[in-house]
């Protein structure tokens, strides 16, 4: 067992080089639920995470890399350098590797750097479980959070009632990027923020119960209509942040409307 791995197993914070090991946030329960496959909320657990360790603010990371041999994190907070800040591997077989690098906030941009075990093979990649890319073509995680204040309480409450077998459904499908454009503003799409009042007034208005949204994960490729998904935990950054997709979900549960999401599986860029 090498230094690093033991300091995971007795569960001790300890800094080498840029990162502190010790800091996780996984349990056993959360390993034995991952390993079997039935653990529905590792969003909690993978991707970047903003914490305070030992005082000092930064991001926590983990990501899933059975096969690699070395996986680093790399970005605009260390010049792009792919040797700086390593991660270690947990000792406890579930082939996931983190660590807490300090002084990384919300904002920040990132990717791994993967060496696998296999030919000494190298590769860069984002994460797959970030919360926030780069505008398409550039490619990079962005650090963030899920911090919003919601005001859908009554319908959460009263959701059931909406998608019983006996409600009635009208559902109106619609391509963001695309349903309505700014013509003196170069043709512009509207941000999520600017979709809202719209798209509410134009459902009621029609008499819609649902909206369903192709698909608006992440995707690098527009002319896919977001049908090749690159991202699933991150609301595509086109149209605005993750917290203005909120508002937007926010203002139609508000105003009796349900949402439906397009999730596409099978598609890959």
């Amino acid at each position: 067992m090498t230094k690093k791995e033991s300091s995971k197993k007795s569960n001790q914070a300890e800094t080498i080089g840029n990162v502190i090991y010790g800091p996780t946030l996984f349990s056993e329960q959360d390993v034995y639920l991952f390993k079997e496959g039935s653990h529905f909320r590792l969003y909690d657990k993978l991707g970047a995470h903003v914490m305070k360790v030992d005082g000092k603010t930064g991001s926590y990371f983990a990501v899933w890399a059975p096969n690699a041999e070395r996986v680093s994190v790399f970005g605009d907070f260390n010049g792009w350098n792919k040797n700086s800040h390593l991660l270690t591997i947990r000792w406890d077989g579930s082939g996931v590797w983190e660590g807490f690098i300090p002084g990384i906030k919300k904002g920040s941009l990132y990717k791994y750097h993967i060496i696998s075990k296999v030919g000494g093979y190298q590769v860069d990649k984002g994460d797959p479980f970030c919360l926030y890319w780069e505008i398409s073509p550039k490619t990079a995680s962005i650090v963030w959070d899920l911090d919003y204040q919601w005001g859908d309480k009554n319908w959460m409450q009263e959701r059931s009632v909406h998608i019983n077998l006996e409600a009635p459904v009208s559902i109106y499908e619609v391509h963001l990027g695309s349903w309505r454009r700014i013509p003196e503003e170069n043709n512009r799409p509207l941000n999520y923020r600017e979709l809202a009042p719209f798209l509410i007034e134009h459902m009621k208005y029609l008499g819609f119960t649902h909206v369903e949204f192709l698909p608006v994960m992440e995707h690098p490729f527009y002319g896919s209509w977001g049908y090749q998904v690159g991202g699933y935990f991150a609301p595509t950054s086109r149209y605005g942040s993750p917290q203005d997709f909120m508002y937007l979900i926010d203002q139609l549960h508000q105003n009796g409307i349900g949402v439906i999401l397009d999730w596409v599986p099978s598609h890959f860029p």
